[in-house]
């Protein structure tokens, strides 16, 4: 009976989660773009290697957990951006992983102002864990089954428009919904994601900036997702910073810290506080960012970076 409450309570909080997203979350979404906007690839005019991992709702068992690597890089004609990110994300009982290639097309709209334009494709699996049968059901029951794993293909687009100081951006990271169930007694169907994200860096004197962003995520049938993080940087090396989250009646609250521990090394950490219902059975939410870049397109390269 203890097993099976705590599997209601997983399946009551995990549907509120997947309503409002079927895409991963992060809270350092600003340094791992290339997930959700392919316009993003090559856009650091280095070859740039992003590894993040999250753990949502630490203590909460059967809470989302999240890795993901991407790599991208601009070619030698800087026009053309390629890149690979790889999702995998685990929420109770179901792991979807992703796997997706991007493309991006540059053009200089003005001397300051870089327009990008992206193509996203791959293929999504999805698979429902038989600990679900096993810890609830004795007997056959016909929707807890192999039939509910998939392989999905899928292709989203993107245009970033970008400079120096500032960037924004509008993305459709997958434009099929297809049904995760594919029967008709009832449907698992997934959903399409409209994402806007915008950044700004302020100087502030000649060792500080703050750089304020925003993600606003749309999702059919779910409230208006909203994220709002500000970061200052000290020293072209430490940024330190706090984000805010909310998306119906959920909300979130963070601390967020990046280190430039080099040239080509960067390490972050963020720790997150839920503010809604879960908040009693959560210890909160861990996230760890780290980054490596390969300077041999130095010479390309617009110094320094800020996203």
């Amino acid at each position: 009976m203890k097993r099976l409450l705590i599997i209601i309570a997983i399946m009551i909080l995990g549907f509120e989660y997947s309503n409002a997203q079927q895409l991963p979350q992060f809270t350092q979404y600003m340094y791992n773009t290339i997930a959700i906007n392919p316009a993003y690839a090559g856009s650091r005019d280095a070859l740039s290697i992003v590894g993040l991992g999250r753990l949502q709702w630490a203590g909460f068992d059967g809470g989302p957990e999240t890795q993901t690597l991407s790599i991208h890089s601009p070619l030698r004609n800087e026009k053309i951006g390629l890149g690979l990110s790889i999702i995998n994300d685990k929420t109770g009982y179901e792991r979807l992983t992703y796997i997706y290639a991007d493309f991006s097309y540059t053009i200089q709209a003005s001397d300051e102002v870089d327009v990008s334009f992206g193509l996203k494709a791959g293929v999504t699996t999805y698979k429902l864990s038989s600990e679900l049968y096993n810890a609830v059901f004795t007997g056959g029951d016909p929707f807890f089954n192999d039939r509910l794993d998939r392989l999905n293909p899928n292709f989203g687009a993107g245009i970033l428009f970008h400079s120096n100081k500032w960037y924004a951006g509008l993305s459709i990271p997958k434009l099929i919904n297809h049904d995760l169930n594919n029967e008709d007694d009832y449907k698992a169907l997934e959903t399409v994601h409209y994402y806007a994200i915008g950044g700004y860096v302020f100087d502030l004197g000649d060792n500080l900036k703050l750089k304020p962003s925003f993600m606003f995520k749309y999702t059919k049938g779910a409230p208006l997702s909203t994220d709002l993080t500000a970061n200052f940087l000290f020293s072209e090396k430490f940024w330190l910073g706090g984000s805010y989250r909310f998306s119906g009646e959920q909300e979130a609250i963070g601390a967020l810290v990046d280190f430039q521990v080099s040239d080509q090394f960067r390490v972050g950490y963020t720790y997150e506080i839920p503010t809604g219902e879960i908040r009693p059975y959560t210890n909160g939410s861990h996230e760890v960012l780290l980054m490596y870049e390969f300077r041999f397109l130095k010479k390309m390269q617009k110094s320094p970076r800020y996203f």
